[in-house]
């Protein structure tokens, strides 16, 4: 009788060891959430609901979009953070948002980069210097000859405060020497407003945002901000064509989760989204919305994600020593 009670009792501590393990390697069992940090219907809302829906059929389950708006993503951020390490909530980062947010002292930033663990990056998405269809700006020349003509008087916007749309800026006014009267809106709606509106003058802004916009004359590029043209705006010239080598900018949007997230439960991750983000139909869809895909996992992302942190730092503290 002792011995027949002891042996369950092994067999139930056994069992009581084995059951965490057992549950990871079902992984997942239920339902995730992607938290996305903007609000519904601007370009990130748009990569994340493809990403989730073509994620679904690799997981085998279902990917719920919770968007969390504010702040300038640092409430979503925030909750991203926050969320319980057990990968049944991801969320979007993007980059250098994150970064900038880390970085600024006044934002008060519960969380930094190391909160995070990078898991897969889904977009590349160029910055994008464009004008309204019937601006007097017709090249990229002309902006900076005007700007330099009477610096501190051609308007400029973002579409908020140290976001990479504002680093671009800041890297024109070096590379460019010129100096604009920087406008900050919080959203891409209200940069669209505001050009369209005759309130600002050029939008530093990515080219996911207005690429149909661009392709139907409504809105004018003048530059993209990278090394190589946009599949999307083949005849719009990039910076370093220009001979702005060092105005290099983007967002990139990808998939983290809470640091503490288990190694083996990452991976399951790591291989559901890269098959989803390399599948034909993403592609298809992405293209459709004028967004230009980068997958990167792993180390590869991780490195990037250190080596971006490396470039906001600079022109983020240039920006709060102007404050």
């Amino acid at each position: 009788m002792i011995i027949r009670r002891r042996t369950l009792l092994a067999a139930s501590a056994a069992s009581a060891l084995a059951s965490p393990a057992i549950a990871q390697s079902k992984f997942p069992s239920r339902g995730l959430q992607l938290v996305v940090a903007f609000a519904a219907g601007g370009s990130t809302d748009v990569g994340a609901r493809l990403l989730a829906a073509a994620a679904e059929k690799e997981l085998g389950q279902t990917v719920t979009v919770v968007n969390k708006a504010g702040a300038g993503g640092q409430l979503g951020f925030t909750e991203i953070a926050r969320a319980r390490p057990d990968g049944y909530t991801m969320g979007f980062i993007n980059l250098p948002a994150v970064n900038t947010i880390v970085l600024d002292p006044e934002r008060k930033a519960v969380f930094t980069m190391d909160s995070f663990i990078p898991v897969a990056n889904q977009v590349l998405d160029p910055g994008l210097i464009w004008v309204k269809g019937d601006s007097p700006f017709k090249t990229m020349k002309d902006l900076v000859d005007a700007a330099k003509k009477a610096p501190n008087t051609v308007r400029a916007c973002t579409t908020g405060i140290l976001s990479d749309d504002h680093l671009a800026i800041l890297m024109t006014h070096e590379a460019a020497g010129v100096e604009f009267r920087i406008v900050h809106f919080d959203s891409g709606v209200q940069q669209l407003a505001g050009v369209m509106g005759g309130h600002v003058d050029v939008a530093f802004d990515n080219v996911g945002s207005v690429v149909k916009r661009v392709q139907s004359g409504e809105v004018r590029g003048l530059a993209v901000t990278d090394d190589v043209r946009s599949p999307f705006l083949p005849d719009v010239p990039t910076t370093k064509e220009l001979g702005y080598p060092t105005i290099i900018s983007s967002s990139t949007r990808g998939v983290a989760v809470p640091k503490g997230t288990p190694a083996d439960v990452v991976k399951v991750l790591e291989a559901a989204l890269l098959k989803a983000i390399n599948s034909a139909d993403m592609k298809s869809k992405m293209d459709a919305a004028g967004l230009a895909l980068k997958p990167m996992v792993g180390a590869d992302y991780a490195k990037y994600y250190a080596d971006l942190h490396k470039q906001a730092t600079k022109y983020t503290e240039w920006a709060l020593k102007m404050r």
